[in-house]
């Protein structure tokens, strides 16, 4: 029980990190963002940090549920892997969109996330679909955003 409890925490703090330290590198993002003109449907700005605190902690619950699968099988160790790439572009997409406010690249770069999250959850489905279904709010949630990323391009 322990050692589940620790597998548990490991798996929540790791996209809530991924999340805490790309936030802090954009700096004021969330400034910049009151600035831009918006595309329809595009929500308060406190609304991201909010909706992004739930997506990771499903993320780390369902990436939890595939770990306790056991990372000795090449199954799991590919959806991990696929999962921490995902990871590694949601990591760079605001750093890309803020810090070097490259809209059309920031977008190319979601795009790719958002196939990597595909990936992720048909690597999911298999072991867990649990799993699997956690991650589909962050894959919509990507698909939200890479609407208002591209308005975000084309408006400013």
């Amino acid at each position: 029980m322990k050692k589940n409890i620790k597998e548990l925490i490991i798996c929540l703090a790791i996209p809530l990190a991924v999340g805490i330290v790309s936030g802090f590198l954009s700096g004021n993002a969330m400034e910049e963002f009151q600035t831009l003109n918006k595309p329809p449907l595009a929500p308060s700005a406190w609304l991201f940090p909010v909706v992004w605190t739930i997506l990771y902690i499903l993320m780390g619950v369902a990436s939890y549920l595939i770990v306790r699968q056991g990372t000795e099988t090449e199954s799991v160790q590919k959806a991990i892997s696929t999962y921490l790439l995902q990871l590694f572009f949601n990591f760079g997409w605001s750093i890309i969109f803020f810090n070097f406010g490259w809209r059309l690249f920031a977008f190319a770069w979601l795009m790719a996330m958002w196939a990597l999250i595909i990936k992720t959850i048909m690597q999911f489905n298999p072991i867990d679909k649990t799993a699997s279904y956690l991650m589909i709010p962050y894959l919509i949630w990507t698909t939200f955003a890479g609407y208002l990323n591209l308005g975000f391009f084309l408006l400013n």
